[in-house]
Protein backbone atom coordinates (compact mmCIF):
# COMPACT_ATOMS: atom_id res chain seq x y z
CA UNK A 1 0.00 0.00 0.00
CA UNK A 2 1.07 3.54 -0.60
CA UNK A 3 1.40 6.40 1.86
CA UNK A 4 -2.08 7.70 0.91
CA UNK A 5 -3.74 4.61 2.41
CA UNK A 6 -2.28 5.30 5.86
CA UNK A 7 -2.68 9.05 5.56
CA UNK A 8 -6.38 8.65 4.76
CA UNK A 9 -6.88 6.50 7.87
CA UNK A 10 -5.23 9.17 10.01
CA UNK A 11 -7.10 12.09 8.41
CA UNK A 12 -10.48 10.39 8.90
CA UNK A 13 -9.89 9.83 12.62
CA UNK A 14 -11.48 12.05 15.31
CA UNK A 15 -8.01 12.40 16.87
CA UNK A 16 -6.61 13.98 13.73
CA UNK A 17 -9.60 16.25 13.20
CA UNK A 18 -9.19 17.62 16.71
CA UNK A 19 -5.43 17.97 16.19
CA UNK A 20 -5.96 19.89 12.92
CA UNK A 21 -8.39 22.28 14.62
CA UNK A 22 -5.70 23.15 17.15
CA UNK A 23 -2.78 23.12 14.68
CA UNK A 24 -4.12 24.40 11.37
CA UNK A 25 -0.65 25.00 9.86
CA UNK A 26 0.69 21.52 10.68
CA UNK A 27 1.76 19.55 7.63
CA UNK A 28 2.73 16.02 6.67
CA UNK A 29 6.49 15.67 7.21
CA UNK A 30 7.24 11.93 7.26
CA UNK A 31 5.97 8.41 6.96
CA UNK A 32 7.70 5.93 9.29
CA UNK A 33 7.26 2.19 8.83
CA UNK A 34 8.82 -0.88 10.42
CA UNK A 35 8.39 -4.01 8.33
CA UNK A 36 9.21 -7.09 10.40
CA UNK A 37 9.31 -10.12 8.14
CA UNK A 38 10.01 -12.59 10.94
CA UNK A 39 6.98 -11.79 13.09
CA UNK A 40 4.84 -10.23 10.34
CA UNK A 41 4.05 -7.41 12.78
CA UNK A 42 4.50 -4.09 11.08
CA UNK A 43 4.45 -0.57 12.51
CA UNK A 44 2.90 2.33 10.60
CA UNK A 45 3.31 5.91 11.72
CA UNK A 46 2.58 9.28 10.10
CA UNK A 47 4.31 12.45 11.31
CA UNK A 48 3.08 16.04 11.08
CA UNK A 49 5.33 19.02 11.73
CA UNK A 50 3.88 21.89 13.79
CA UNK A 51 5.76 25.01 12.62
CA UNK A 52 4.60 27.28 15.45
CA UNK A 53 5.99 24.90 18.08
CA UNK A 54 8.81 23.32 16.06
CA UNK A 55 7.54 19.95 17.22
CA UNK A 56 6.31 16.79 15.56
CA UNK A 57 2.97 15.07 16.11
CA UNK A 58 3.26 11.32 15.62
CA UNK A 59 0.16 9.32 14.67
CA UNK A 60 0.45 5.57 15.20
CA UNK A 61 -1.95 3.27 13.38
CA UNK A 62 -1.52 -0.09 15.12
CA UNK A 63 -4.28 -0.15 17.73
CA UNK A 64 -6.70 2.39 16.41
CA UNK A 65 -5.23 5.85 15.92
CA UNK A 66 -3.13 7.26 18.73
CA UNK A 67 -0.92 10.32 18.68
CA UNK A 68 1.49 12.28 20.73
CA UNK A 69 3.36 15.53 20.28
CA UNK A 70 7.08 15.34 20.94
CA UNK A 71 8.36 17.29 23.92
CA UNK A 72 12.09 17.15 23.34
CA UNK A 73 12.37 16.62 19.60
CA UNK A 74 15.53 18.37 18.40
CA UNK A 75 15.47 19.15 14.70
CA UNK A 76 18.63 19.90 12.75
CA UNK A 77 16.52 21.54 10.08
CA UNK A 78 12.85 22.12 9.43
CA UNK A 79 11.37 19.13 7.59
CA UNK A 80 9.84 19.76 4.19
CA UNK A 81 6.16 19.11 3.56
CA UNK A 82 5.41 15.88 1.72
CA UNK A 83 3.13 16.71 -1.17
CA UNK A 84 1.26 14.11 -3.15
CA UNK A 85 1.24 10.37 -2.76
CA UNK A 86 4.23 8.07 -2.79
CA UNK A 87 4.89 6.26 -6.04
CA UNK A 88 6.33 3.16 -4.40
CA UNK A 89 4.16 0.74 -2.45
CA UNK A 90 5.57 0.05 1.00
CA UNK A 91 5.40 -3.68 0.26
CA UNK A 92 7.63 -3.17 -2.81
CA UNK A 93 10.54 -1.83 -0.73
CA UNK A 94 11.77 -5.31 0.18
CA UNK A 95 11.96 -6.24 -3.52
CA UNK A 96 13.91 -3.08 -4.37
CA UNK A 97 16.38 -3.82 -1.57
CA UNK A 98 16.63 -7.49 -2.58
CA UNK A 99 17.35 -6.63 -6.24
CA UNK A 100 20.06 -4.15 -5.25
CA UNK A 101 21.58 -6.70 -2.85
CA UNK A 102 21.74 -9.26 -5.66
CA UNK A 103 23.37 -6.68 -7.96
CA UNK A 104 26.06 -6.23 -5.30
CA UNK A 105 26.33 -9.96 -4.48
CA UNK A 106 24.99 -9.52 -0.96
CA UNK A 107 23.22 -12.79 -0.13
CA UNK A 108 21.80 -12.39 3.38
CA UNK A 109 18.06 -12.39 4.04
CA UNK A 110 16.43 -9.13 5.11
CA UNK A 111 14.61 -9.70 8.42
CA UNK A 112 13.43 -6.16 9.09
CA UNK A 113 13.21 -2.84 7.26
CA UNK A 114 12.90 0.50 8.99
CA UNK A 115 11.62 2.83 6.28
CA UNK A 116 11.21 6.60 6.44
CA UNK A 117 9.67 8.60 3.62
CA UNK A 118 10.70 12.26 3.59
CA UNK A 119 10.71 15.13 1.17
CA UNK A 120 14.19 16.58 0.57
CA UNK A 121 14.99 19.33 -1.89
CA UNK A 122 11.53 18.91 -3.40
CA UNK A 123 12.01 15.16 -3.96
CA UNK A 124 10.50 12.24 -2.02
CA UNK A 125 13.16 9.85 -0.74
CA UNK A 126 12.84 6.56 1.10
CA UNK A 127 15.56 6.07 3.74
CA UNK A 128 15.77 2.36 4.49
CA UNK A 129 17.72 0.67 7.27
CA UNK A 130 17.57 -3.08 6.77
CA UNK A 131 18.61 -5.69 9.30
CA UNK A 132 19.82 -8.99 7.89
CA UNK A 133 19.93 -12.45 9.43
CA UNK A 134 23.63 -12.12 10.25
CA UNK A 135 23.01 -8.85 12.16
CA UNK A 136 24.24 -6.83 9.23
CA UNK A 137 22.79 -3.45 8.44
CA UNK A 138 22.12 -2.30 4.93
CA UNK A 139 21.31 1.36 4.37
CA UNK A 140 19.52 2.14 1.15
CA UNK A 141 18.16 5.45 -0.14
CA UNK A 142 15.54 5.16 -2.87
CA UNK A 143 14.13 7.90 -5.08
CA UNK A 144 10.36 7.55 -4.74
CA UNK A 145 9.53 8.97 -8.17
CA UNK A 146 11.85 6.73 -10.18
CA UNK A 147 12.44 3.78 -7.84
CA UNK A 148 16.19 4.21 -8.35
CA UNK A 149 18.64 3.35 -5.60
CA UNK A 150 20.48 6.58 -4.73
CA UNK A 151 22.81 5.14 -2.10
CA UNK A 152 23.68 1.68 -0.80
CA UNK A 153 25.87 0.92 2.20
CA UNK A 154 26.49 -2.40 3.94
CA UNK A 155 27.80 -2.58 7.50
CA UNK A 156 27.91 -5.01 10.39
CA UNK A 157 26.06 -4.18 13.60
CA UNK A 158 29.15 -5.01 15.62
CA UNK A 159 31.21 -2.54 13.57
CA UNK A 160 28.80 0.19 14.59
CA UNK A 161 28.85 -0.58 18.29
CA UNK A 162 31.59 0.92 20.42
CA UNK A 163 33.03 -1.58 22.85
CA UNK A 164 33.03 -0.15 26.36
CA UNK A 165 34.72 -1.82 29.32
CA UNK A 166 32.40 -2.32 32.33
CA UNK A 167 34.57 0.00 34.47
CA UNK A 168 34.28 2.75 31.87
CA UNK A 169 30.48 2.96 32.01
CA UNK A 170 30.44 5.18 35.08
CA UNK A 171 33.08 7.50 33.58
CA UNK A 172 31.05 8.01 30.41
CA UNK A 173 27.86 8.77 32.33
CA UNK A 174 29.62 11.65 34.14
CA UNK A 175 30.78 13.36 30.92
Amino acid sequence: MKLSHYLKRVEESPEFKKFKEEHKRAYLSAGFFVLDFETNKHLHQIDFFIPSKKKVATFKLEQGITFQISDTFKLKKTPEEIKGDSQIDIEALKGIVHDEMMNRTVTQDVKKIIAVLQQENGKKVWRLNCITGDLGIIKVDVDDAEGNVLDFEKANLFDMMKMVKPGDLGKQAKK
